[in-house]
């Protein structure tokens, strides 16, 4: 009895107590940076920058990302466009991109097999001729001032190596794509601002915008084409060779989402597992890295924890249910865990009403979106952990995505 009482109350405590810290930690962030001193760099002093655009059957999204890449305020950069072997005409459009935009340097890379993103990646990075490596998904459609965002910021600090964005949402036609735009501005930009300003660190970059030192990516071999998420994978890497990874917010990109639930838990499914492979391959850093690293190491492992006893409760209810016809939940847990889920939309909705074009109606998601998030993450979990010791040498392979289109 003492342990199904103990379980209930982890599973239900946990999303309270992480949304706490999510919280403050935001609000805190968000204090620091209006007091923050901040000079953008300008035409002068502002570094070469490659941007990589990796793609594998791409048609439909590359005219409206080159497009936006080239009405940048941003004056010294090139675009490397990669086609890892897609089946469509990608690569035939990446000419006619390179001819219709020809007062910005382009260059092609097709590529002969199709080996996955990250080596896409690599590929690309030996024809770039930049210091500076800026890496976006071929449906990232970038703010004007997005990279003179994340350039200031990476040049701020000399052991700064990569500099992440923030992406938002921008197919919002059915129920799925709005509950990950209330996603995305309230749980990943949440949880980015707030681990930046509690431990440092962030738990990961996010591939569809990115900005690396060129050294850094030297430093930690590029890319690794043997896992399933190279953002996170890489964000790791960088860590264990000293470098810091740091969240511009004010860096925007708006981005394709899936619109249908298969699609959804096989990209969260893949998160999921970078989250196992980054434990399985830094357990040295729970007693080598920095304390922050060690705190976002920790938080991994509990929350794969609570995805184990989660699935545990729901089968303990579901035999109550069924066999003893009870069912006992705690109504007042429950809407704590409403009211701060509440909160925390709202201050995720008023730090990204302008910038993100939000409307208000979205905030009546809320009660549908608590379900949506933790039942979602429970299945990726825990699909996530029995696939990797099913296959733990999965590589990482390119398939066109679910986007919306």
């Amino acid at each position: 009895m003492w342990f199904n009482k103990l379980n209930a109350a982890f599973v239900i405590g946990y999303p309270i107590f992480v949304s706490i810290i999510w919280i403050t930690g935001c609000l805190f962030s968000g204090l620091f940076r209006r007091r923050q001193s901040r000079t953008l760099l300008n035409e002068k002093t502002a570094p070469f920058v490659s941007i990589l655009v990796p793609s594998h059957n791409e048609a439909e999204t590359l005219h409206a990302a080159v497009r936006s890449l080239a009405e940048l305020n941003y004056e010294r950069y090139e675009l490397v466009l990669i086609d890892d072997c897609s089946s469509d005409n990608t690569l035939s459009i990446m000419s006619e991109l390179k001819a219709q935009w020809s007062n910005i340097a382009i260059t092609i890379v097709a590529l002969p097999v199709n080996q996955g993103k990250a080596n896409a990646l690599n590929e690309g990075l030996k024809a770039a001729k930049g210091d500076y490596i800026i890496g976006i998904d071929a449906d990232s459609l970038l703010a004007p001032d997005a990279v003179t965002q994340l350039m200031t910021t990476l040049t701020s600090q000399p052991d700064y190596g990569a500099v992440t964005g923030k992406p938002v949402v921008r197919n919002r036609s059915n129920l799925l794509s709005r509950l990950q735009l209330l996603e995305y501005i309230g749980v990943i930009d949440l949880i980015k601002k707030a681990q930046a300003y509690l431990t440092g660190s962030i738990t990961t970059v996010s591939g569809v915008i990115v900005a690396f030192r060129r050294a850094a990516l030297e430093d930690v071999g590029g890319w690794n084409p043997a896992v399933m998420t190279e953002d996170i994978d890489i964000t790791w890497r960088m860590y264990r060779h000293h470098w810091r990874v740091a969240y511009e917010p004010r860096a925007m990109c708006w981005i394709l989402v899936p619109e249908r639930l298969r699609g959804l838990l096989k990209q969260r499914q893949r998160w999921s597992r970078g989250g196992l492979e980054v434990l399985v391959t830094n357990w040295r850093g729970f007693y080598r890295n920095p304390w922050g690293q060690r705190f976002l190491l920790l938080e991994t492992v509990v929350s794969n924890l609570w995805a184990i006893s989660t699935a545990l409760s729901v089968l303990i209810y579901s035999i109550k249910l069924v066999f003893l016809h009870d069912l006992s939940l705690d109504g007042n847990l429950l809407i704590i865990l409403l009211c701060l889920s509440g909160i925390q939309f709202t201050v995720g909705f008023l730090a990204s009403q302008m910038t993100a074009k939000l409307a208000g109606p979205e905030l009546l998601l809320v009660p549908i979106y608590v379900l949506y998030y933790w039942m979602v993450n429970l299945v990726s979990c825990l699909s996530a952990i029995a696939s990797y010791f099913v296959s733990p040498q999965r590589k990482g392979t390119w398939r066109s995505p679910d986007r919306g289109l």
